[in-house]
């Protein structure tokens, strides 16, 4: 859309837009990957919920842009003194985008559906500690716990948990039908997603009309597009070199925000010889972690030791245990058996922090005799072949779940991570509702998982995005992988 212009009429009083007119009323936005589908509570890209969180779904709890955890779907909420039982009180007058109502049965029906036995949710755990949900009326629902969750509230404003209603879920992943403020209008696959304002949203309206996500890969293509203003922003701008050059003209602003995005090497410990843990740990001491960070993201990224958000109070600086030491490295190989190295696969998704980073370390690598073949995967391939097959030995991913350590507890999780202890530590820590003992419980685990060297861990992914100069209500941090338009305006 064109910029409003503002006439002056000679000899006369200038002529005033009014507001509504003096918004842009659609955005064109763009980030890298396209999502594989589009419905959130049975996927695990974080594409999906860069599209449709708080914009097209909502759940009974939100993330804000500080990171802080407030109500959404729910107005309010109980908890028994015992804390087992939550009482949810729902928002009146509640419809979602096809005109039907949401209430306690359309909780109910997405909860016991998230934590099923056959369910596809990516992230089944944040359910675990659920033993019953009941409807108690419409606008109420009570969530019975098998012990205290101290995480509830903030696992609920995961997208893993957004509220769903049975008459359209099955359409979900190519038409999904949410609550939110914006209502999912089309999907060229291959190119854009567009959306629309939901003319009977039940809370504060979005000021945009409409707006279009469009997927570019290409660092080039990106820097092109946003130069000749055919995109208003680009979310996760995936070309940091370019930055000074944006932030030097006046069309545009610049906002470098953190994420809570642990970018790991991953290693396949159920496969050899990343079942060793001499060998992981050799691993760790081959890579020089800075030089990934200043090589493939020009300088931006957070130097990490340990599956956890540096800017998280409970967050312990555990690099050391793995530094940079390629002497340190070859000794561990021979230690372990392997004294002139090895040969595995690496497989690399398609974000710019993976492709650029993977040629650095596999050449960090090869300094200590690890050689690697790099198989480069499309989105959907890396999902199919690495995340769910298990077939790999190093692969590179960022991981923007919030405060998501829990992983680890899962033997069945890609890397494929078997420790009884964590696991009950983590069993532990979901029962436990102190802040300081849950504060001891988690530093313990950031320790057992650096200890064991289960991956290599690289650096706290930052996000840049590059906007147009005017626009405002952007996300700069991402405290979850969101694009949430909800607030944003471009006067």
């Amino acid at each position: 859309m064109s910029k409003l212009t503002t006439f002056l009429l000679a000899g006369s009083t200038a002529l005033f837009a009014t507001a509504a007119f003096a918004q842009h009323p659609h955005l064109n936005v763009a980030m890298q990957l396209e999502p594989p589908n589009l419905d959130p509570t049975a996927g695990a890209a974080q594409a999906i919920d860069s599209v449709v969180y708080s914009n097209i779904f909502e759940g009974l709890t939100r993330f804000m842009s500080d990171g802080s955890v407030v109500p959404g779907l729910a107005e309010s909420w109980d908890i028994s003194d015992d804390g087992l039982v939550y009482t949810f009180h729902l928002h009146s007058g509640v419809t979602f985008h096809d005109g039907t109502t949401m209430d306690a049965e359309d909780v109910k029906f997405s909860l016991d559906r998230a934590r099923a036995d056959d369910s596809t949710n990516a992230q089944k755990g944040l359910f675990a500690s659920i033993a019953d949900v009941s409807v108690i009326d419409p606008l109420t629902v009570r969530i019975t716990l098998s012990a205290p969750n101290g995480s509830l509230l903030f696992n609920l404003a995961w997208g893993d948990a957004v509220i769903v209603a049975p008459e359209s879920i099955s359409e979900a992943a190519t038409h999904p039908v949410g609550t939110g403020a914006f209502m999912f209008q089309d999907w060229v696959q291959g190119d854009h997603i567009d959306i629309t304002r939901n003319p009977n949203y039940w809370g504060t309206p979005a000021t945009l009309e409409s707006a279009t996500f469009r997927f570019i890969a290409d660092p080039t293509a990106a820097f092109a597009a946003l130069m000749a203003e055919d995109v208003d922003v680009f979310v996760g701008y995936p070309a940091p070199e370019n930055l000074p050059q944006f932030e030097a003209d006046p069309r545009f602003q610049v906002l470098v925000g953190n994420t809570e995005g642990e970018t790991i090497l991953a290693m396949n410990n159920g496969r050899e010889p990343f079942n060793n843990r001499l060998v992981r740990e050799a691993v760790a001491h081959a890579i020089d972690r800075q030089a990934i960070i200043d090589g493939a993201m020009y300088g931006m990224g957070t130097p990490i030791g340990t599956h956890f958000a540096p800017h998280n109070p409970d967050y312990v600086d555990l690099t050391a245990l793995s530094n940079y030491d390629p002497e340190r490295s070859r000794q561990l190989l021979a230690e372990a058996g392997y004294p002139d190295g090895f040969t595995t696969v690496m497989t690399l998704p398609p974000p710019s922090y993976a492709r650029r980073g993977g040629e650095i370390i596999a050449a960090q690598l090869r300094a200590v005799g690890i050689q690697t073949e790099i198989q480069n995967q499309e989105w959907a391939q890396w999902l199919e072949t690495t995340f769910r097959g298990h077939d790999f030995g190093l692969t590179i991913v960022s991981h923007t779940e919030p405060m998501d350590i829990g992983i680890y507890a899962n033997p069945d999780y890609y890397f494929q991570y078997d420790n009884p202890e964590f696991q009950a530590l983590m069993a532990t820590l979901n029962q436990t509702t102190d802040p300081a003992e849950r504060t001891a419980l988690l530093q313990h685990a950031q320790r057992i998982i650096a200890e064991n060297y289960v991956n290599a861990y690289l650096f706290e992914l930052a996000v840049p995005t590059v906007a147009r100069a005017g626009i405002e209500g952007l996300w700069r941090n991402q405290p979850t992988a969101a694009i949430d338009l909800t607030a944003v305006s471009w006067p």
